[in-house]
């Protein structure tokens, strides 16, 4: 019996790996692209009818395998499950802490990642020909506000001593919203305007954890 985890790193995939690789939990990685039809097999489609990778299979220690499909989803499940909660690593230790990751992952979701994900491939990713800077133009402006909010938060957390977003140490809390913040980064957004932010940012990335799920296939 083990711990699945499906799709490839450069996905959303990677946030389902960086939580895994945090808690140094032993999982099967089984990279499955996203294009070319993967998702779209009768096989994959009974572990997530959505057509959509990461998917996470825990078979350990339960009667029937449990699986969970959405990204975010699968680190916060991963998170709860695999972590200790005692205040020794990315799991929420108190109810509090939950909270923040709960919240925190629901917020980079809904005001932050589609728009991310914009400045992204028409600054960068995307073939110069295909890409449309007026849509990311637009994007940038949405991110002022939704980033104005990041550091506020950040400069509270400072005002306590504290770097991290939900406790004192690094949690899956910082992990969900680095992880969508980290294509602001790749498309060479500035985040000059929030000094708090850029710091922030490059210390989550600077995580062993994250170097060694991002060099996974």
């Amino acid at each position: 019996m083990s711990l699945v985890v499906v799709g490839i790193s450069a996905s959303r995939a990677i946030r389902p790996l960086w939580a895994a690789c945090e808690l140094g939990v032993a999982f099967e990685h089984r990279p499955t692209p996203y294009q070319g039809g993967a998702t779209r097999t009768p096989e994959f489609l009974a572990m997530n009818p959505n057509g959509h990778i990461p998917v996470l299979i825990d078979q350990r220690d339960v009667a029937a395998p449990v699986t969970v499909w959405e990204s975010m989803a699968c680190a916060l499940y991963l998170a709860r499950r695999c972590g200790r909660c005692d205040g020794s690593d990315i799991g929420p230790a108190n109810a509090a802490e939950e909270a923040e990751a709960l919240r925190w992952a629901f917020w980079v979701v809904s005001e932050v990642e589609a728009d991310a994900l914009t400045v992204l491939m028409h600054r960068r990713a995307m073939p110069e020909d295909r890409r449309r800077p007026e849509l990311a133009d637009a994007a940038e402006k949405r991110l002022i506000v939704p980033l104005q909010v990041l550091q506020q938060h950040l400069q509270a957390r400072q005002a306590m001593g504290q770097a991290h977003l939900a406790a004192a140490r690094f949690t899956v809390a910082d992990l969900v919203v680095a992880s969508v913040l980290m294509w602001l980064k790749a498309g060479r957004f500035s985040l000059a305007p929030w000094p708090l932010v850029g710091p922030w940012l490059d210390a989550c990335l600077a995580r062993p954890a994250y170097a060694q799920a991002k060099a996974l296939p």
